[in-house]
């Protein structure tokens, strides 16, 4: 969309962005690492050419993403440009084994950027509507020719020629209880970008969680799950009650969910007695292991602030090795 003859681009994705652009776009991605590098293989960014025309007669590039701390981009813009000119998708390299030696990578690694320009459209549009869906998509780019074809890998690998770049749905969180932790934690959450169902039985709680566009609140008249609340592998439960009658029929349901992750606030008394209750309502130990309790990576925290840090980092990283 363009305002005053100037690009404007309402997302930070570089898959939504390429999509929504109406002019000549470039897919810049990640393509084969050496050494240490500040982004992952299969990482994106965008390039995005304005009808506005520099001094020099060339058509401004915006970038939408970043694959590195800034060393590269100017010179990815003007890579992006070739690609654009030429029809043709082009990889360049940077750091170790680069002919670019001005331009040198503090991490002291060899990165490989393939470029491709005017990705395919129809290919870009099922991305985009892949994650709202919550469907785990994989993206295989033919680094040669640049062309996309869409499949269901759950990784990112490099395979000869072709490059295979995992999308999974965003990471999403169920948040139970009728405190400050909740409404603390689902602030937490809503301000890193990240999408939460905030459960409470208590209007307060409720109404001290801030609005945010990806997140929802949900009154619970009883200790059970929504039947419209939808929760997938990539959704992290968390139950911060303390009072724990509530504990045992809402785990009960959230046992029979596929979420990757499942905590409990609480002293490692509370756990102990909320599996015993478990146990009696007919969970194995076996499953019941899927229970945190208690949560969280700093230890005995009882400030809502330092525990919704605290239980958020253990969570991003729980998502991250099975990501």
């Amino acid at each position: 969309m363009y305002e005053n003859n100037q690009l404007i681009v309402p997302l930070q994705d570089p898959i939504d962005a390429l999509w929504m652009h109406s002019g000549p776009g470039v897919l810049a991605v990640i393509s084969h690492i050496q050494g240490p590098s500040y982004r992952n293989i299969g990482s994106i960014m965008a390039f995005l050419e304005s009808p506005t025309i520099w001094d020099d007669g060339k058509a401004e590039m915006q970038k939408v993403g970043h694959l590195s701390s800034g060393c590269i981009e100017s010179d990815l813009a003007l890579q992006a440009r070739k690609a654009l000119r030429d029809h043709k998708t082009i990889t360049a390299r940077y750091g170790a084994g680069s002919p670019y030696i001005d331009m040198q990578l503090p991490c002291g690694g060899g990165l490989e950027v393939t470029l491709i320009p005017n990705p395919d459209q129809q290919v870009l549009r099922q991305l985009t509507t892949a994650s709202p869906a919550r469907i785990h998509y994989s993206l295989t780019i033919d680094l040669r020719s640049g062309s996309l074809s869409l499949g269901h890998q759950t990784s990112t690998q490099r395979q000869g020629d072709h490059l295979v770049v995992s999308f999974p749905p965003d990471l999403q969180f169920v948040i139970i209880d009728k405190g400050a932790e909740a409404s603390t934690f689902a602030a937490l959450a809503g301000a890193a970008g990240y999408g939460f169902s905030l459960l409470s039985p208590c209007a307060d709680t409720l109404e001290q969680a801030p609005n945010n566009t990806k997140g929802q609140k949900t009154t619970l008249s009883r200790p059970i799950l929504p039947k419209d609340l939808m929760i997938d592998p990539w959704t992290a439960i968390v139950l911060f009650f303390h009072d724990h009658d509530w504990e045992p029929p809402i785990l009960d349901h959230c046992l029979g969910t596929s979420a990757f992750y499942l905590g409990a606030q609480g002293s490692m008394k509370a756990a102990a007695t909320r599996k015993q209750a478990l146990q009696e309502m007919g969970h194995s130990p076996k499953a019941l292991e899927r229970i945190c309790g208690p949560i969280g990576l700093i230890p005995s925290v009882r400030d809502p602030k330092t525990l919704a840090v605290s239980v958020l980092a253990e969570i991003l990283a729980r998502f991250q090795e099975q990501t």
